[in-house]
């Protein structure tokens, strides 16, 4: 069983621990290991939500009444339709979203998921009709895109998406046709919009839950992406191309069995095998597991707990997946970024506890150990829809998660340092250049350790950001002891941090924390 420390001793130099370890910091000299985008930690909001139409229900969410539950077929192919919820279209007009949203710029906001693939762009400025057009199962609207593009601009966000796939878009062959995109990008330019870069299809590893044809394999995919490749040079020539945004490969379920789970169809080496060296960065899709919508839903034994969501071997699935999918980069992209375009906590929505605390440990330790590796950007799915959304759905209340973003955002820059030390198996250390500060370093602390403090030896002082909260399982995030809560109105707290001396520092157990040290004068950072 965890033990749960009270968030009021989160910040404090503490002493009374067993099994204390102190290891001295160099962070003067720690050396450059990568270099990461800006908008590293970016963010998805899902097509669907644009569009009006079913997504993953939340778990807390009533169940719908048989009618309601069938008034909109928008969903992904093949899957039980009581996993999901309607949503009407998302109003990002509203202030408190954009100000929140803006609180982790700059960054990329990925328009895309599964239902992209089978939307229709609308290049009228007539409503939607109540029936979308034949081989497509959603309709986004001019309003609706222009919807997407002001709040880019407003959020400090540069537009990252993919396009109709769907039978739609295809010929009598079955082949890829550019003129449903044509108007898409023509439009977006015409607004002002700027799609900075662009996937084909979302997650072709699995298409035919996005609405591909029957038996489409990796030639078909390399078939159209020549199509769609030839096409973007030409439409939109500053976007970069990613591809191919797989996802299921690489780790396997924590509950084992699959049975009745969609195949996986083509598979990464045959996409690649069939598109050669076309893209500008590979994209791919990671989720530590399926949610316990999906799990149980294929006949699995769902086994994820918060106590499993604090093990190493939990943390380490990241890691697995990230060398899967560099492996096929080496091999057909030698030399070109690596991309996560879709992350969260658990698919299909995430798990109950994605919305909690014991999330933010797993979240910064992929953010750490993908930055060290040089992964261009990491997108959260989803900002603001189910469970694993860093912000509710429908009050916009910031979870766990988007506290740790935002100091991430704050504190940690984009070059990424080699910290030198290893804290054991209960806690890791990541460093980078201090955001905006030049000389200085950030060191980011994750103790997962349910008991012994970790204590670090600094050479300069400080300043520290501790996240705690009262119970792993709660929504409630402490910093420095004190709850951080936003304005009615997306507004943020003070988020300062509490001055640390050198020497020694100690980490309590179940706290993440970034220290600045302005004055250490790394010479990678300057």
């Amino acid at each position: 069983m965890l033990v749960v420390r009270s968030s009021g001793i989160a910040f404090l130099l503490l002493t009374t621990f067993a099994a204390t370890c102190q290891t001295a910091v160099q962070p003067g000299s720690m050396k450059k290991v990568a270099e990461v985008d800006p908008r590293f930690l970016s963010y998805n909001v899902e097509t669907v939500e644009i569009t009006g139409g079913r997504f993953w229900k939340p778990y807390s969410a009533k169940t719908e009444a048989p009618a309601a539950a069938a008034a909109n077929a928008n969903m992904p192919v093949g899957i039980d339709p009581s996993m999901f919820q309607y949503r009407a279209p998302i109003d990002l007009s509203q202030a408190k979203l954009r100000r929140l949203a803006g609180a982790l710029a700059p960054a990329y906001m990925r328009v895309s998921g599964t239902w992209r693939n089978s939307s229709y762009f609308q290049n009228t400025d007539d409503p939607a009709p109540k029936t979308p057009p034949k081989g497509y199962q959603a309709v986004l609207t001019r309003a609706q895109w222009k919807g997407v593009v002001d709040f880019s601009h407003a959020a400090g966000a540069e537009l990252v998406t993919s396009v109709a796939t769907s039978a739609g878009t295809r010929d009598a062959n079955g082949a890829w046709t550019p003129a449903e995109a044509a108007g898409f990008f023509e439009y977006t330019k015409s607004i002002g919009g700027h799609i900075a870069a662009t996937e084909f299809m979302n997650e072709p590893t699995y298409a035919s839950i996005g609405g591909a044809p029957a038996g489409y394999s990796g030639a078909d995919f390399g078939r159209d992406m020549k199509v769609f490749s030839g096409f973007l040079k030409k439409a939109s020539p500053g976007t970069l191309l990613l591809g191919p945004g797989s996802v299921g490969e690489g780790t396997v379920m924590a509950g084992g069995a699959t049975a009745g789970g969609p195949k996986l169809s083509p598979t990464t080496p045959e996409i690649m095998q069939a598109t050669g060296p076309i893209f500008d960065g590979f994209s791919y899709h990671f989720y530590s597991d399926a949610s316990q919508r999906c799990t149980r839903m294929m006949g699995a034994k769902y086994i994820n707990t918060p106590e499993t969501a604090m093990t190493t071997a939990w943390f380490d699935r990241n890691m697995q997946s990230l060398n899967f999918y560099a492996a096929y980069r080496d091999k057909y992209l030698p030399g070109k970024p690596l991309w996560l375009t879709e992350t969260g906590e658990a698919a299909c929505g995430g798990d109950p506890f994605a919305a909690q605390f014991v999330d933010v440990f797993r979240f910064m330790d992929q953010l750490g150990s993908l930055s060290a590796k040089g992964v261009r950007s990491v997108m959260v799915n989803t900002l603001a829809s189910s469970d694993y959304g860093l912000l509710d759905e429908e009050t916009y209340a910031p979870r766990p998660n988007f506290w740790a973003a935002v100091l991430w955002k704050r504190t940690m820059g984009e070059r990424v340092l080699d910290p030198g030390i290893s804290l054991g198996s209960k806690a890791r250390v990541y460093a980078a250049c201090e955001r905006d500060h030049k000389g200085g370093v950030t060191l980011l602390v994750i103790n997962f350790d349910n008991a012994a403090e970790q204590t670090l030896v600094l050479p300069v002082a400080g300043e520290r950001y501790t996240l705690s909260s009262p119970e792993l399982t709660s929504k409630q995030t402490m910093l420095n002891g004190t709850e951080l809560t936003a304005g009615e109105d997306g507004s943020l707290p003070a988020m300062g941090g509490a001055k640390v001396s050198a020497g020694k520092v100690g980490f309590a157990p179940l706290t993440v924390s970034f220290v600045t040290l302005p004055d250490v004068k790394n010479a990678a950072c300057r």
